[in-house]
């Protein structure tokens, strides 16, 4: 760790969509914002949960347009930059030209962590448009470190400015995560980020592990609005820095109030390590399954917690939401025969 500030990303308006069902109002988007530039956030993530274009039945459908979000967040903002996540097969090149001209500065190319070959022409394209481009491992725990990092250089290899250890699961940890950072840096030659969730508890502290074995870029959401039990609680990951003199630029007490006075309020099912959010950590599951596992075990009368074990087993990943619904009627199946 360096005396280097640290570029903090915020992803209460990306991830945090998946807590809401995708249905943020611009209006709360436009709330949220403005706290998150009064605190003199780097980078404010705006986009579907699963990335510009994610509007499907199989995602879920935004209550806006993501043009209507961006331009709404936009211009509130004084000192932040803007960010959007893009996952390929979902998102396309005509979607980054999108999001550059509505004033998107960092563009997030995502693929699940053994898939980085097909980030390559969204990266080249970004890279073209004069873009921050950041490539971003999803799953990050299921693959060795080693091949980790060959995923990763790939991504180097493409043009990103930055790879990031993604935890989707939020299954990481804590000795796990300091080896990938560490062998990232070591191995590349551009900036390491690190993404993660609180499925375990560990959101916190695995983020401080990352920055201490050398993440340049971090990402947490306000009240750790996000998928699962959240990301990294940013108003807590900057108390906590500010403890260890980790230079990050931000001020916490507009954090603070985002989060007790917007953000919480928000919250249809409570963004907590509760029991089937624990599950997503232990079982290894990705984050944004939960609302579609509890819908699926409500609808077909079984355990949520069976499911989500049931998933892991399969190693099921980002984009095979669709089976979570044949995962629950195998389990009801089983029960009735």
């Amino acid at each position: 760790m360096t005396d280097q500030k640290l570029i903090i990303n915020d992803c209460t308006l990306r991830d945090g969509m998946h807590a809401l069902a995708h249905q943020y109002t611009v209006d709360q988007m436009v709330e949220i914002a403005k706290k998150l530039d009064e605190a003199k956030i780097d980078l404010i993530e705006v986009s579907h949960g699963d990335g510009l274009n994610g509007n499907s039945v199989n995602y879920g459908f935004s209550r806006h347009t993501e043009e209507e979000y961006i331009t709404a967040v936009r211009d509130v903002l004084t000192h932040s930059k803007l960010a959007a996540l893009l996952l390929p097969g979902i998102g396309t090149r005509e979607d980054i030209k999108m999001a550059k001209d509505l004033g998107v500065d960092t563009i997030r190319i995502a693929t699940h962590c053994t898939e980085a070959d097909i980030s390559r022409q969204h990266i080249e394209y970004a890279r073209s448009l004069d873009m921050d481009v950041v490539g971003f491992l999803m799953m990050a725990h299921m693959i060795p470190t080693s091949q980790l990092v060959e995923q990763a250089k790939l991504m180097e290899s493409y043009g990103a400015h930055c790879v990031y250890v993604t935890d989707s699961a939020g299954a990481l940890l804590m000795h796990e995560t300091t080896e990938k950072i560490t062998a990232m840096r070591e191995n590349l030659d551009v900036q390491i980020g690190f993404h993660n969730h609180h499925n375990l508890g560990l959101g916190v502290a695995n983020t401080i592990l990352a920055i201490e074995a050398g993440a340049h870029r971090v990402d947490g959401s306000v009240a750790g609005m996000g998928a699962g039990a959240g990301n990294c609680p940013l108003e807590v990951l900057i108390a906590v820095t500010e403890r260890m003199n980790i230079n990050t630029g931000v001020d916490l007490y507009p954090l603070m109030d985002a989060a007790d006075k917007l953000v919480r309020p928000l919250q249809q099912r409570p963004v907590q390590t509760d029991g089937n959010a624990l599950m997503l950590g232990y079982a290894g599951v990705y984050s944004s399954f939960l609302l579609h596992t509890e819908r699926a075990a409500k609808l077909h009368d079984v355990d949520p917690r069976d499911i989500l074990v049931e998933l892991g087993n399969r190693r099921m990943i980002g984009g095979q939401e669709d089976m979570i619904v044949d995962v629950a009627l195998d389990l009801k199946r089983k029960k009735t025969t």
